[in-house]
């Protein structure tokens, strides 16, 4: 019996038709923990704003690898030794650099996670995904957590002028239809060259870097930042707060196992690390456990718990301000007391008036730079190297104070 294809071709809406290239990206593709990636939505409820975004970590996955087999054709075009065995571990890494995200990913990873960023949880899980492969993603693992002796497989995966980067972008901008965020990913993959084996640009390069640059800024002011997404986003951090309040009181709360494992207590890196039943669980998990609770608990007896999914369900959500600098106290106080006002007792305002910042920075020269190599070899960070007076404000973190608050509430019986 012949062995199966694996070499698939699929046909992606942002960049057309892409291939998984060897049997091992294949088989790894299909493996569940990559697969759960369909079930989390890249953007989390910013459909709430952009109805189109609905596109998940999936998409984005395999965007991702399709970007890091170009860049791995590009540096070999240019003279550079890169093994077979090196492209397809980048491929594999980058491939897997997200499984380690939850349900509603970011805004979710400080309340079911004890300060683990998704990051550790992704390792760990491909660390076990090398023991069932028997070691063959060795050198992907290397690459990923940078350990790896040449260090631009690292930079690729992760930096400030990653692939990952040019793939969400690009594919974020495609279906929100924010066509600022929209950036030339293939100019900039072409443009791309090594110096002692790390990345850098080559200087024709940075008018295309310069707009990637800008479209990263537009992109978290308008979608990742944007205030409807911090009210919906704050709006379902309280939810699970309130449940597990609730938990810890003994009171019936209906939720899946494996979901009450997180909704307990914030569990910390080492517990995933030693005890095998939060990897596991883990694993199950995605956007619709908590799609579920939600449904589930808007008819809980608990007003503020049923309140809070009611009007999550329903898109009623909370009225937001946003400000350049710390809002006054006498603001607070005021929303405080027409909350009051409205029947809410003082133990439950916190959960329907909260408080916040939000910052942006599109670049940083103190972490990972981007490097230009100018036409004498001479290599510059891009904010020295362009001309561009914008590109210094880029490296400013511009910071916004919010203030979001439930308008026009319906107060009933509150259970505290």
């Amino acid at each position: 019996m012949a062995a199966p294809n694996k070499k698939k071709i699929l046909n992606d809406p942002v960049y057309g038709f892409i291939t998984i290239p060897t049997d091992l990206l294949f088989d790894l593709v299909e493996h569940p923990y990559v697969q759960r990636l369909r079930r989390i939505k890249q953007l989390g409820l910013s459909e709430y704003v952009y109805p189109g975004a609905l596109h998940t970590r999936f998409h984005h996955a395999l965007g991702a690898m399709h970007l890091m087999g170009q860049a791995m054709q590009t540096l070999q075009g240019k003279g550079h030794a890169i093994s077979e065995a090196e492209c397809e571990a980048a491929q594999i890494g980058i491939l897997l650099h997200d499984i380690g995200h939850g349900p509603f990913s970011h805004a979710l990873e400080c309340c079911l996670l004890d300060s683990v960023p998704h990051e550790a949880i992704s390792l760990l899980l491909m660390q076990e995904l090398n023991r069932q492969f028997n070691g063959r993603l060795t050198m992907a693992i290397a690459m990923f957590d940078g350990s790896y002796p040449r260090p631009f497989f690292h930079q690729l995966m992760s930096s400030q002028l990653d692939v990952d980067r040019m793939d969400y972008l690009n594919r974020d901008s495609y279906y929100t239809g924010v066509v600022e965020g929209s950036i030339g990913a293939e100019r900039i993959i072409k443009m791309l060259d090594l110096v002692d084996d790390n990345l850098v640009v080559e200087a024709k390069g940075i008018l295309s870097v310069e707009d990637f640059l800008n479209a990263r800024r537009l992109m978290y002011w308008q979608v990742y930042l944007h205030k409807t997404s911090i009210c919906s986003e704050s709006m379902l951090v309280q939810i699970l707060r309130r449940a597990r309040f609730l938990m810890q009181q003994q009171i019936p709360i209906e939720a899946p196992a494996r979901f009450r494992l997180f909704l307990g207590e914030s569990v910390p890196l080492h517990e995933f690390q030693t005890n095998r039943i939060y990897l596991d669980a883990f694993t199950e998990l995605d956007d619709y456990d908590v799609w579920y609770c939600i449904k589930q608990w808007a008819t809980h007896p608990d007003f503020v718990l049923a309140t809070l999914c009611r009007m999550l369900l329903d898109r009623n959500l909370f009225k937001i301000m946003l400000s350049t600098e710390p809002f006054a106290g006498a603001l607070v106080t005021e929303l405080e007391d027409q909350l009051r006002e409205s029947g809410l007792s003082v133990d439950s305002l916190s959960y329907f008036l909260i408080e916040g910042q939000a910052t942006n920075s599109a670049y940083l020269p103190s972490g990972d730079r981007i490097n230009i190599k100018l036409r004498s070899g001479k290599v510059l960070d891009i904010a020295d190297a362009s001309d561009l007076p914008n590109i210094r404000v880029l490296t400013s973190i511009v910071r916004r104070y919010y203030v979001c608050w439930a308008q026009n509430l319906a107060v009933g019986a509150v259970t505290e």
